[in-house]
């Protein structure tokens, strides 16, 4: 696995050539198709969501979309989700549920969008139904992390029966530059924040939070998209197969308990 630091991690997983989801969608699924909308106010780039398979399994695939250039990351809103792209993400879980199909998140995003908008449509208000609505989804839910996960723009899509992160990625309370704004009131301090936060793969399969490291080709996806997408399909493929024959009323304790069970302190 890795051997670079978390900053180094998180310099890697912002380079541009760093793959997206539409680099790894086709790659893993055999079939497509993406719907829009939440039915309350509209659609959001920055959530894809639609209806695939894989390895002949029909599921329902949710997204955080991240830009490969700026006319791509403006469409995008830099992977920075509004309130309708968690409801959008909500509406089709709830779909695949109605018709026993599998969810599988793809989460990469710096965290929610924070403007004055978003907060007027009930940002936190989306993420939170998010979470309850998750924890009780009657189907299996499993999430990869490609890049980096922030703070609850990564937890709406991240309450699952288990989770995988590529060996570059992190999982964050708050992002690094945020956190040196608020402990020392210093952004310039971002990259002590990054290595203190333990925020990386490692970190989350100690404690916990993650039960899987998918491997990056030579230590880095952007060195072979295709055998990173085949590392990611069989994380999904493995991971359906096993929770598909749980009853789900044992799935739906075993995601309670994962949850309940994390975080560590001490008096």
């Amino acid at each position: 696995m890795s051997d670079l630091t978390a900053w180094e991690r998180q310099l890697l997983i912002r380079e541009k050539d760093r793959p997206t989801v539409n680099d790894y969608i086709p790659l893993i699924f055999d079939e497509f198709y993406e719907l829009h909308g939440d039915r309350l106010y509209g659609d959001d780039n920055a959530i894809m969501g639609g209806i695939a398979r894989i390895d002949g399994i029909p599921v329902t695939v949710l997204a955080e979309v991240k830009g490969r250039d700026l006319n791509e990351n403006k469409k995008t809103n830099f992977a920075m989700p509004h309130p309708e792209g968690y409801r959008k993400a909500l509406r089709l879980a709830k779909q695949a549920e109605k018709f026993h199909r599998p969810v599988i998140c793809f989460i990469d995003t710096p965290g929610a969008f924070c403007g004055v908008e978003a907060e007027e449509r009930g940002q936190g208000e989306a993420i939170a139904k998010n979470l309850i609505e998750f924890m009780r989804l009657k189907t299996p839910v499993v999430s990869v992390i490609l890049g980096e996960a922030g703070s609850g723009g990564a937890l709406a899509l991240g309450v699952c029966d288990r989770l995988g992160m590529l060996e570059n990625a992190l999982y964050s309370v708050i992002s690094p530059r945020g956190c040196a704004s608020i402990l020392w009131k210093d952004a310039s301090k971002e990259h002590e924040a990054c290595e203190i936060l333990k925020i990386t793969a490692e970190d989350m399969l100690e404690f916990g939070i993650a039960e899987a490291i998918i491997e990056e080709p030579n230590g880095k996806a952007q060195h072979d998209v295709y055998k990173t997408a085949e590392n990611i399909k069989d994380f999904l493929v493995e991971t359906l197969k096993r929770n598909l024959q749980k009853d789900i009323d044992i799935l739906l304790k075993e995601r309670y308990t994962k949850f309940r069970k994390v975080g560590e302190f001490t008096e």
